[in-house]
């Protein structure tokens, strides 16, 4: 009888808690809106920015001083890409660097005068490819379609000079002009589907803005509307906050899922490892980031300030993954601030479960590090009990 007494007051105090965080949404839509459409919103639009997933016809300029047979074969080469459209000619090269510059095109060919005469020469002409590698992903993908355009362009130079001479096949006369031919075969991403690149790294990390945020602002929300001791109480004071934050926590989690499934189930991206994996990854990763985000409240118990050093702690999220740029390449201060991060530990458990079907075990062992957010939660704890007081003396 005491036993089922227990179980009833305890399954009465956390309709209790469910039944005062459902009366702090229904009151602060803001909060609401947060919660549930904002993200959804915020994640969905990113998605449509990129839902081209390959890059094709991108606009170039040409600046043909040659005004030859082989320049415009040349040209015709570039343009022949799947990735480059030539859609502009000019006479100069400021006219096309102003073109650039406006954004009206992402490259500038430049082939000189006696383009054609260097060639018959067996000279080698000066042609030049300008382009803004400010642009990463554009300016690597117009690199790579001019090394294919010029490749095939030497190619047929180097033939047809072959076939002149005489004495040979048009086989072997290809066989001079390319000696050695390379095969590249891309792995894990074989389209090149730079969506599935892009966004399953954007996405995570704007779950993990949205965690933090999001708990200062339910933190602020109780404490605005209780007060900090007949919220938390001054004992137990672990299991009353970690009773509030409860039903966020779950929720945090199924949005987690919800972008796992949008992915790898609805999209049907590549996905070679477990699920289970994934979703143990996401909930350390969801208590992670609910411990930062009650840290930064209560080091002031202002909403403001703390959403300022939630906003300055999570704003490196997607630079400092490592999916852009490698980690093995990034400063000490830098190497140090990502491994602050939830979403930095939790993206490599993503992407070897996705991309390369690794064990369990070689997934899960990026979590540990994770153990370390224990001392923000001691430090949280502390830091409660400080404003308990302060309170209880005021």
């Amino acid at each position: 009888m005491p036993h089922s007494f227990q179980t009833l007051a305890k399954r009465r105090l956390a309709k209790s808690h469910l039944h005062s965080q459902w009366h702090i949404l229904r009151h602060d839509r803001w909060l609401l809106s947060c919660l549930t459409w904002v993200p959804i919103l915020i994640c969905l639009s990113i998605y449509w920015i990129f839902s081209a997933g390959i890059a094709s016809n991108l606009p170039i300029g040409v600046v043909d001083l040659s005004k030859s047979t082989l320049s415009q074969k040349l040209t015709q080469n570039y343009d022949a890409t799947s990735m480059l459209s030539v859609d502009h000619q000019y006479d100069d090269i400021a006219k096309a660097r102003k073109a650039m510059i406006d954004g009206d095109i992402y490259a500038i060919l430049y082939i000189p005068y006696g383009f054609d005469k260097a060639i018959v020469k067996s000279m080698p002409p000066q042609v030049t490819l300008f382009y803004n590698s400010q642009y990463i992903l554009v300016g690597r993908l117009i690199n790579s379609a001019a090394l294919q355009a010029q490749g095939t362009f030497n190619a047929q130079v180097e033939v047809v000079k072959a076939l002149a001479k005489g004495d040979t096949t048009s086989i072997a006369a290809m066989g001079k002009a390319v000696s050695v031919r390379t095969q590249i075969t891309p792995l894990f991403n074989k389209g090149l589907n730079y969506a599935q690149f892009l966004v399953s790294a954007i996405v995570p990390a704007i779950w993990q803005i949205a965690i933090v945020s999001l708990t200062v602002l339910v933190l602020s929300a109780n404490y605005r509307i209780a007060g900090i001791t007949s919220w938390l109480g001054k004992e137990k004071v672990l299991l009353q906050l970690s009773r509030t934050l409860l039903p966020y926590f779950l929720w945090f989690l199924l949005l987690g899922a919800t972008f796992l499934i949008w992915f790898y189930d609805i999209i049907q991206w590549p996905m070679e490892g477990s699920w289970s994996v994934l979703l143990i990854a996401q909930a350390v990763t969801t208590l992670a980031c609910m411990i930062m985000g009650a840290m930064f409240f209560f080091l002031t118990c202002d909403a403001a300030r703390a959403m300022s050093f939630a906003g300055a702690f999570t704003a490196p999220s997607f630079a400092f993954m490592g999916i852009t740029f490698p980690a093995t390449d990034m400063s000490s201060l830098a190497l140090f601030w990502r491994s602050l991060l939830p979403v930095s530990h939790y993206i490599e458990v993503q992407v070897g479960q996705s991309s390369y079907g690794v064990t369990a075990f070689q997934s899960l062992s990026h979590l540990l590090p994770m153990i370390g957010y224990l001392l923000p939660l001691f430090i949280t704890l502390l830091l409660i009990k400080k404003h308990t007081s302060k309170e209880l003396t005021a």
